[in-house]
């Protein structure tokens, strides 16, 4: 089932369309007349640690002549261990 409001109509009832798509209706919203938009229900995107693997690359010259500080904020501070 679809259900089609106008602007003014979906910011006065937000809540009540968002528990209709919830439920499998779809709402579309129209700026006089015309359709600009979709309220459909959020589909989470699966995370992958590691997904670039063998895809990226870095030579250890790109870090030379990094900032101190910073490279004391990723390697510590040798100073600190003797």
């Amino acid at each position: 089932m679809t259900v089609n409001v106008n602007i003014h109509e979906a910011k006065t009832h937000l809540s009540r369309l968002l528990e209709a798509v919830a439920n499998g209706e779809r709402v579309v919203i129209s700026k006089a007349g015309k359709p600009v938009a979709d309220l459909v229900p959020h589909q989470r995107t699966p995370v992958v640690i590691g997904g670039l693997k063998g895809e990226l690359s870095y030579d250890d010259n790109a870090f030379t002549g990094t900032d101190p500080d910073i490279q004391k904020m990723f390697y510590g501070d040798d100073s600190a261990a003797s």
